[in-house]
């Protein structure tokens, strides 16, 4: 039997191992915390289409965590293509399961503070304590073979249905 809570607190599974000790039953807990590995990132920029990663590599590389959307502009045209596929990488990986509920998207948008009714954002931002875990998932990248899973290759075998 297996038996998933997701959102417990570490008291909460200590209670709950000590619990099931009291009837001699097996218990494990396996707690996954949201946030940024190496790993979730490699995958995260994998799964990304060209503009969106290319989008992600300037506010990494570029701008070191921080990059005016006119310099974005100036490169990408509209960013609205690549900042929604920004958004829909991160809510794909919590459905398919690569990272838990809660993970929060590396890249947000930054609206200007003067002006806040006007909707077109000043720039993009990527909090810097995560900026060094996306520079190594690009290292481990560069010079293999994309591999974009932007949800149209439902079954993984590289084609499109």
């Amino acid at each position: 039997m297996e038996i998933i809570i997701k959102g417990a607190t570490e008291e909460f599974a200590e209670k709950l191992v000590a619990l099931a000790a009291q009837y001699s039953a097996e218990l494990s807990i396996t707690t996954v915390h949201p946030g940024w590995t190496v790993d979730r990132a490699e995958h995260y920029l994998r799964s990304l289409p060209a503009g969106a990663r290319r989008m992600a590599e300037m506010v990494i590389v570029d701008g070191d965590g921080y990059i005016d959307a006119d310099q974005l502009r100036s490169v990408l045209g509209k960013l609205n293509g690549p900042s929604n596929a920004l958004t829909r990488a991160v809510l794909r990986g919590v459905r398919k399961g690569w990272w838990p509920e809660g993970t929060p998207a590396p890249i947000t948008p930054v609206s200007d503070p003067d002006n806040p009714s006007w909707h077109q954002n000043i720039a993009y931002r990527m909090n810097k304590e995560i900026v060094p875990v996306f520079r190594e998932a690009l290292s481990r990248i560069a010079g293999l073979p994309p591999e974009t899973d932007n949800g149209d290759d439902q079954d993984g075998d590289g084609q499109q249905p």
